[in-house]
């Protein structure tokens, strides 16, 4: 067993989260169950046995409150309900209950950066000046000129700053106009975002995956935020600023303590939080003595080019940027980013579920990147995204890996029997679960293999992790504890190549190969290692 370190309380490896994997549903294209093109509750109720099946432990679900859908759910006007277009709350507590049935865990998306514009709070702080709400939300005199208080963007496009007819002021929203957001230095603020956590933790959730939580906080003085010199014109308006004074707040550390000690008076709950934030920043969201989120997670897999040398350099900066108390964490797609499959290819998507699955700490699956779906080409009229509506001369929707899941190859493929949402992709009669779950050669058949290994192995889901080499094309690492060995090979190209690292000698079976020709083999020192390969040897 990996040995704890001083003053830590999670880095064994044994605590639920730690040893399982972590599948999110975009729940809009999961699965729809009453015909209206819209994945729902009962959808993914109906689900659960395929996932129990593929392995996976927690689910994490996108969120299904009421909201006007500006933002697909991420608008909410109320955070204590279930939007009537995903179904009702007997709905939902049908869901927790048989998540639990079948010993998976469930979490779900919380939103505390911002609320909807219809929601009653906004309501009450946009009708006058002096309504008790009115500091609930971020507020600002214009400037001499009548402009807004600061430059400050908004990631959908344009300035982050409207301007309120009623009572003369501006409002700040880091989103669309309509997400206007909470002021998080408001002590009330705290505890009402906090109660309606409690509120889904009473029912029995078992934790939270924080949406933007470097957002939270902003400077007090609205200070300006630098030109950004590495701007390209292909990125989003709100990358030509540098945001160091509108996220990633020292003050908000003590936000986040305040929802883990939220979280810590509820059994084996956990703490997720979204952070798109360079290694030695995101590291700091584990917070002192571990009392920050358990797992910020870890988006450099996503976020990379995907050539070894850089994979393997972030692999390690990040093992050793981690807090004493920090357990790792790798994220691999998610309904923000394009498909895995779309940016590295097909071969290459099983070598890329081969590393996630080996790697040191909690693996985060997309739905449908355990069958290779890839994004699905939107036409410009039938775009839903607001990344891409606010941007239309830039190529940025999210639309593309928002497509609803093919279960089968009937007519939708068995997503819906009305008309999905989103257009489906062209390949669904031969790319969907129902042909992968029939052929033992599936990407899917790997993704099982894979976790069922990880987890039969302690040294796979919670050993140590010990770097051995990499190249232009190969990455090499251990996996290991006191009893037991991993050699893990993988060839991130299409090319073959001669694995005999100088210093590192090696004997051992090969327990799991991407192609056939290694498997059951025994191997000394070299292998010759074919493209798009990758080896799980058990050493002597």
């Amino acid at each position: 067993m990996q040995s704890e370190k001083p003053g830590s309380k999670t880095v064994s490896g044994d605590l639920w989260w730690q040893k399982g994997i972590i599948y999110e549903v975009y729940i809009r294209s999961f699965n729809d169950s009453n015909g209206d093109g819209i994945g729902d509750l009962k959808g993914l109720t109906e689900k659960l046995d395929y996932l129990h099946d593929l392995g996976i432990d927690c689910v994490w679900v996108t969120p299904f409150y009421q909201s006007p859908m500006k933002d697909f759910g991420y608008d909410i006007s109320d955070f204590k309900s279930v939007d009537k277009m995903f179904g009702t709350m007997k709905d939902f507590d049908e869901l927790l209950h048989e998540t639990h049935k079948r010993g998976m865990k469930l979490i779900l998306d919380q939103v505390p950066n911002h609320t909807s514009d219809q929601h009653e709070w906004f309501k009450e702080a946009r009708s006058s000046r002096d309504n008790p709400k009115r500091d609930w939300f971020i507020w600002a005199d214009a400037d001499a000129e009548g402009n807004p208080p600061n430059n400050w963007l908004a990631m959908f496009g344009g300035s982050a700053w409207e301007w309120d007819e009623k009572t003369e002021q501006f409002y700040y929203h880091a989103f669309l106009k309509e997400q206007p957001d909470l002021n998080w230095r408001n002590p009330e603020v705290q505890e009402a975002v906090l109660e309606e956590m409690r509120f889904w933790l009473d029912k029995g959730v078992d934790g939270f995956r924080v949406d933007v939580m470097w957002h939270l906080i902003k400077d007090e003085y609205f200070r300006d935020n630098p030109d950004n010199p590495d701007y390209k014109e292909e990125q989003p308006t709100y990358n030509q600023l540098q945001p160091v004074y509108s996220t990633d707040q020292p003050e908000v550390h003590d936000i986040i303590e305040k929802m883990r000690d939220l979280t810590d008076s509820y059994p084996e709950r956990v703490l997720i939080g979204e952070i798109y934030l360079p290694i030695h920043q995101l590291v700091s969201y584990y917070g002192p003595d571990n009392q920050g989120a358990q797992l910020p997670f870890n988006f450099q897999l996503l976020t990379l080019p995907w050539e070894p040398k850089k994979i393997a350099i972030a692999i390690d900066q990040y093992e050793g940027a981690l807090p004493n108390s920090g357990w790792p964490n790798w994220v691999i797609g998610n309904h923000d980013q394009s498909r895995l499959a779309t940016k590295v290819g097909e071969a290459q998507a099983r070598v890329a579920a081969m590393l996630l699955l080996t790697l040191r700490g909690t693996p985060t699956l997309y739905y449908g990147d355990e069958i290779g779906m890839q994004d699905v080409k939107i036409p410009k009229n039938e775009m839903q995204d607001p990344q891409g509506l606010h941007m239309p001369d830039k190529d940025l929707s999210r639309d593309p890996f928002r497509s609803p899941m093919p279960w089968n190859d009937s007519a939708n493929a068995g997503f819906t029997t009305g008309k999905p949402w989103l257009r489906m992709a062209k390949n669904i009669d031969k790319l969907n679960v129902q042909a992968q779950q029939e052929d033992p050669d599936s990407l899917l058949a790997l993704y099982k293999k894979l976790i069922a290994l990880r987890r039969q192995e302690p040294a796979l889901h919670k050993g140590r992790y010990r770097p051995v080499y990499s190249d232009d094309k190969l990455i090499a690492y251990l996996r290991e504890t006191d009893e037991k060995r991993f050699l893990i090979v993988l060839n991130l190209s299409d090319k073959g190549r001669q694995f005999a690292p100088e210093r590192f000698k090696f004997k051992g079976k090969v327990i799991l190969s991407l192609l056939p020709d290694h498997e059951n083999e025994t191997v000394e020192n070299e292998i010759r290692m074919k493209g798009d390969e990758g080896l799980i040897i058990e050493l002597e």
